[in-house]
């Protein structure tokens, strides 16, 4: 895909709060999900952060080339897999906001 300096795309903010001894293991499944979803059509960025202060805050901050592109991304196997079998059992609670990325005009 050809990305434009002055394209709208999307990004996705999704933040984790891990249970209580579970930061290590949510850890091994997120770090997996990038290998994946930077292989996928439209994914410019997939990037995951910990928090200094709160450990168990873990945010992924992804770019998609558009809202096409983010849709099929949430409907691969591998994330609907996590949220109706791991999430339950290692995340406390979750947030996950869309975004539009401005970029300056040229």
């Amino acid at each position: 895909m050809n990305f434009l300096q002055n394209e709208t795309q999307l990004v996705c903010i999704a933040k984790f709060f891990a249970k209580k001894g579970e930061v290590e293991q949510l850890l091994d499944i997120l770090h997996g999900f990038i290998r994946l979803a930077t292989q996928e059509d439209g994914c410019i960025r997939y990037e995951l952060n910990q928090s200094i202060e709160n450990p168990e805050e873990i945010t992924f901050i992804e770019t998609w080339y558009d809202q096409k592109t983010f849709d099929t991304h949430c409907q691969k196997k591998y994330l609907l897999d996590f949220l109706n079998d791991g999430k339950p059992q290692h995340v406390e609670s979750f947030d996950v906001s869309l975004h539009k990325q401005i970029l300056p005009s040229l």
